[in-house]
C-alpha cells in the first residue's frame, strides 16, 4: 500500500548499493587458522526487505533490538510490486531475512513462486482471523488499509452538492469530470480501485461500469503522487498545484494525514471519504527461503505482530493494525472513518485474472 508515506511530502529515496548486500568476507568459511574445525558465529543482524514506505519509531525499534539482541537493517526496494519482483528473481538466495509489503493483490504470485519458509509467528493468535489468508503461515498479516475515493469538502459545500458515497454515485451526471484515478497498470491504488469495481459488479458488470465512468469524464494519471498532490483540489499539494478535481482515489487514512501535516493544523479534516467505494488491502511479511539469519527473521516477525509495533504503526505508515486489541491513535479515531463493508476479491481470483483484467481495463479506459 504504500504510497501513504508520501503524504508527509518527504522523499523516501534509499541508496541500495551492492556492497551493503554482501556478506562480510569469509563469514561462512571455516576458520583455517584453527584447523578448519570451528563454525562461524551466528549473525546478530537481521535484514528486513521492504517497499519504500516501511517505517517505525526509533525508540520502538531500539527496544526490540535490546530485548532480542539483534540489530535490524531495513533494505527499502521501491514500490511493493518492484520489491516483490526482486525477491522472486533472487529466490533461494534472498537479499535479506524477512520480506514485508506483499499485499492481497499480489499474494498468490508470491506464494506460487515459493519465496517464503512457513513460520507461525508468536502472537498470530491475536491477529483478526479474517486477515489470516495463508493457512500454511508462509506469510503473516501485518496491517490493513482501504483504498477509497476521497472528496474535497470545501468544493461540495460551495457547490451545494452532496459528495458521492458509493461507486454507483460516481457515474451520476452531477459528478461528471470530477474524479481522477490512477492507472491500474502502474499504480497500487489504481489497481485496488479496479478491484473494488470487480468486487461490486462481478466479472461482467465491472466493464460496463468503467465504460460509464469514462463517459462521465474520469481522468486517469500514472500514479498516486500525481493524482493526489497535483490533480486533487482537496489536498495541501493539490491546492498549491491548482488541482481542479475534487474527487480522487486515495486511502481512508488520507484525511487524518491532512490534519497531521496541515500548516496550521486544522481542527477538522479538509477531505472526506466516500465509504461505499473502498477496497480492503492487507499487507503481509514472510520469512524468506534461504535466509542467512532464520532465527533473527522469526524474532522480527514476532515483533511485527506485537502490540508495541502494531500501535506504533498507524502514525508511521498510516495503516491499521491487524491485532485485535491494538488501539488506534486519537488522530485516526477523531478524523478517520471505519470502513464497515469494503469490497474484497479472493487472492486466488486476483492471481488468475489480474493480468487480463488490467489489459481489458486499459483498452476500455486508457486507449
Amino acid at each position: 500500500m504504500s504510497t501513504t508515506k508520501k503524504f508527509a511530502g518527504a522523499a523516501l529515496a534509499a541508496a541500495l548499493g551492492v556492497a551493503t548486500l554482501s556478506a562480510c568476507g569469509g563469514g561462512d568459511a571455516k576458520d583455517k587458522s584453527a584447523g578448519g574445525a570451528s563454525e562461524a558465529p551466528k549473525s546478530k543482524t537481521v535484514t528486513l526487505v521492504s517497499h519504500d514506505s516501511f517505517n517505525v519509531t526509533d525508540t520502538v525499534l531500539k527496544e526490540f533490538e535490546q530485548q532480542s539482541g539483534y540489530t535490524v537493517k531495513v533494505l527499502k526496494s521501491g514500490d511493493a510490486g518492484a520489491a516483490l519482483n526482486q525477491e522472486i528473481l533472487t529466490k533461494g538466495s534472498p537479499r535479506g531475512d524477512v520480506f514485508f509489503g506483499v499485499d492481497n493483490t499480489l499474494l498468490s504470485r508470491a506464494l506460487d513462486n515459493g519465496i517464503f519458509t512457513p513460520y507461525e509467528a508468536k502472537g498470530l493468535a491475536d491477529v483478526k482471523p479474517e486477515y489470516v489468508l495463508d493457512k500454511e503461515h508462509r506469510v503473516t498479516p501485518i496491517d490493513s488499509g482501504d483504498i477509497c475515493v476521497n472528496y474535497d469538502k470545501a468544493y461540495f459545500a460551495d457547490k451545494k452538492i452532496a459528495p458521492p458515497q458509493t461507486l454507483d454515485d460516481l457515474v451520476k451526471p452531477e459528478y461528471k469530470n470530477l474524479l481522477v484515478t490512477e492507472n491500474a497498470a502502474t499504480s497500487s491504488p489504481g489497481l485496488g480501485f479496479l478491484l473494488a469495481s470487480v468486487g461490486k459488479y462481478g466479472e461482467e458488470g465491472w466493464k460496463d461500469y468503467w465504460s460509464k465512468l469514462k463517459a462521465n469524464g474520469v481522468e486517469v494519471v500514472d500514479g498516486w503522487e500525481q493524482a493526489y498532490n497535483e490533480r486533487f483540489s482537496g489536498s495541501a499539494g493539490g491546492k498549491k498545484a491548482k488541482g481542479d478535481r475534487p474527487l480522487v482515489v486515495s486511502y481512508a487514512s488520507s484525511p487524518p494525514v491532512e490534519v497531521l501535516y496541515g500548516e496550521p493544523q486544522p481542527a477538522e479534516a479538509p477531505t472526506g471519504v466516500a465509504t461505499g467505494t473502498c477496497f480492503r488491502q492487507v499487507e503481509f511479511a514472510g520469512l524468506l527461503k534461504g535466509a542467512k539469519n532464520e532465527e533473527g527473521g522469526k524474532a522480527l516477525l514476532d515483533f511485527l505482530v506485537s502490540k508495541k509495533f502494531q500501535e506504533d504503526m498507524p502514525l508511521q505508515m498510516f495503516v491499521n493494525p491487524v491485532v485485535k486489541d491494538a488501539k488506534l491513535p486519537e488522530l485516526f479515531t477523531k478524523h478517520g472513518v471505519v470502513i464497515e463493508k469494503p469490497e474484497n476479491v479472493a487472492p486466488e481470483t486476483i492471481a488468475k485474472n489480474r493480468e487480463q483484467w488490467v489489459k481489458t481495463w486499459s483498452s476500455l479506459v486508457v486507449k
